[in-house]
């Protein structure tokens, strides 16, 4: 499995490198949601997991902006942000799973119910 992560925070990009290295392939990190169509489309990776708020362009729009482009895309959205409001947003945009960064663990089980584990029979 292939991975972008869309993240500001260098903190928060290493946890989330660290929590799915074990699962991934390969990793691939941009700083920003301006960036993250062209680094989908560089990549193609099997999963996105993107922040919310980041300075030049938001995850929100950033997601919809890969889903009108990619509609197979897959999006996790891994955020501070707890509210109905922000989860109805994600989902509108085309995020498939939303995760708060308090629970990162959750990314795991998460992946493994849509992506399972190589088990050889690729």
């Amino acid at each position: 499995m292939n991975l972008l992560i869309v993240e500001d925070n260098e903190k928060t990009r290493n946890l989330l490198r660290r929590i799915v290295a074990g699962r991934a392939q390969a990793i691939y990190e941009c700083t920003d949601g301006a960036e993250a169509l062209s680094a989908y489309t560089a990549h193609q990776p099997d999963w996105v997991l993107m922040d919310i708020r980041m300075p030049h362009l938001d995850g929100l729009t950033a997601t919809r902006q890969i889903k009108a482009a990619y509609p197979q895309a897959r999006v996790i959205i891994v955020t501070s942000f707890d509210e109905a409001e922000w989860r109805d947003a994600a989902h509108q945009a085309g995020a498939c799973g939303y995760v708060l960064k308090e629970n990162l663990v959750e990314l795991i089980p998460l992946l493994s119910d849509v992506i399972p584990t190589s088990s050889g029979n690729d």
